[in-house]
C-alpha cells in the first residue's frame, strides 16, 4: 500500500529531526519538480504546510507546465504553489526573492544517456551555472545541488564503503561520461561561485532511488525489475548481477535532501546513503521477483542500453557523514521494494 504524504512527513521527519523551521517561510525553488525526487519533495512540503498551518512557498521548475500541472493535481489552487516553465539551460529572467535553490533536473536514467547525450550533459553544467548565477543573486540563498554515486567512477580504492573525499577512474571518453562529468563539472562550478561571488551551497550525492514518484519511462535496473514484478513479468536481469550497490526509497532520499539543506555545512558534501541499504542486482533481482511472484530470467543489453549502463562494480557509499547530522532513513529497503511495486499494481488497476 502507498504511504499518504501525511505518514511520510511524520514518520520520516521524526526519524532523522529534521529542524522543519529552518525551512518555514521560506521560499524553495525546485528544479525537475516532475521527477522522482523532486515531485515527491514537492508533496511533503505542501502537505506539511497544510498540516503545520504555514506556507513554506515552493517554486515548481519543469519545461512543461502541462506535466506540472498533471504531477501536481492534488494541490491544484494552493497558495503556496507556483509553477514556473523553464528549460534550466537557458538563463533565468525570475525576479521574485529566493532562500534555497535545490538543482534537481537532470537526465537521470540509462537510455536518456544514450540518446539524449549533449542535454544530458548541459542540463547539469549549464543548469548549474545559470541556477548559480540566480542564487548569486539572491543574498544568503542556499544552492543545494543534487549530485550521483557515479561521480566517484570506478572504485579501485578497495574500500567497502566510498566516503566523500574517494575519487575513482573515469574513462571520459565514453558516450556514458556525459552524465558523470556533468555532475562532476558541476560540483566543481558550485566551488567557482563560493569563490568569486561568495554563493552558499551543499552538495547531495544520491545513490540509486527507486519509489511510487518514478515514470514508466526510467530504464533504470532497479525501475525496470519494479516494473516487471508490479505487471506479473519475469524479472529480466541483463548481467551476471554481481555488482553491488547503495540503494534508497525515494522518501528517505528527501529527507536526506532536506537535512543537507538546513542543516549541512557550507561547501559540503554528503552522501545520501545508509550503509546496511546495499544490495548487488541479483540480490535485488530476486528480492523482487519473490515480492512479484515471478522468477529471474536472463537478457542481453541493446546497444542503447549497453552504451548507456554502468560499468562500476561496487558502488556502495558511506552514509557516515550524513548521519552525523542526525539522519537516518524511515523506511526499511525491501518494505519500500514493495510498496512500490503494490503502488504500480494499484495504479495499473485504476487507469
Amino acid at each position: 500500500m502507498k504511504m499518504s504524504a501525511k505518514f511520510n512527513i511524520q514518520a520520516a521527519a521524526n526519524a532523522c529531526g529534521l529542524d522543519w523551521s529552518r525551512l518555514d517561510n521560506k521560499t524553495l525553488l525546485i528544479t525537475g519538480a516532475t521527477g522522482l525526487v523532486g515531485k515527491r519533495m514537492i508533496e511533503l512540503i505542501l502537505e506539511r504546510n497544510q498540516l503545520e498551518k504555514v506556507c513554506t512557498k515552493v517554486v515548481a521548475v519543469g519545461r512543461s507546465r502541462k506535466k506540472l500541472e498533471e504531477r501536481f493535481a492534488a494541490f491544484a489552487g494552493d497558495p503556496c504553489l507556483e509553477f514556473y516553465e523553464h528549460d534550466v539551460q537557458e538563463p533565468w529572467q525570475y525576479d521574485e526573492p529566493v532562500d534555497y535553490i535545490f538543482h534537481m533536473a537532470s537526465n537521470t536514467h540509462p537510455l536518456q544517456y544514450a540518446m539524449d547525450p549533449i542535454a544530458t550533459e548541459m542540463t547539469n553544467i549549464l543548469g548549474t551555472h545559470y541556477l548559480l548565477a540566480l542564487a548569486a543573486r539572491n543574498p544568503g540563498c542556499r544552492f543545494v545541488f543534487t549530485s550521483t554515486t557515479d561521480i566517484y567512477g570506478d572504485n579501485r580504492t578497495g574500500k567497502e564503503f566510498l566516503e566523500e573525499t574517494d575519487c575513482g577512474y573515469i574513462d571520459c571518453n565514453t558516450l556514458r561520461a556525459n552524465y558523470i562529468e556533468g555532475k562532476r563539472a558541476s560540483e566543481a562550478l558550485c566551488n567557482a561561485y563560493r569563490k568569486q561571488h561568495g554563493v552558499d551551497f551543499v552538495i547531495g550525492r544520491i545513490c540509486r532511488l527507486f519509489g511510487d514518484t518514478m515514470q514508466m519511462e526510467d530504464s533504470k535496473a532497479v525501475s525496470s525489475f519494479i516494473k516487471n514484478a508490479a505487471q506479473g513479468e519475469d524479472i529480466l536481469l541483463k548481467s551476471a548481477g554481481t555488482q553491488i550497490y547503495s540503494f534508497l526509497y525515494v522518501d528517505d532520499a528527501v529527507t536526506g535532501m532536506l537535512k543537507i539543506a538546513a542543516e549541512g555545512e557550507s561547501g559540503n558534501a554528503y552522501n545520501v546513503a545508509a550503509n546496511d541499504y546495499r544490495m548487488t542486482l541479483m540480490e535485488l533481482a530476486k528480492t523482487l521477483a519473490k515480492i512479484g511472484g515471478t522468477k529471474v530470467t536472463m537478457g542481453d543489453l541493446s546497444a542503447n542500453e549497453k552504451a548507456g549502463a554502468s560499468g562500476f562494480q561496487n558502488a556502495c557509499l558511506d552514509g557516515a557523514k550524513l548521519a552525523s547530522l542526525g539522519w537516518k532513513p524511515a523506511v526499511p529497503l525491501v518494505d519500500g521494494l514493495r510498496m512500490t511495486v503494490d503502488y504500480l499494481k494499484t495504479k495499473a488497476v485504476n487507469a
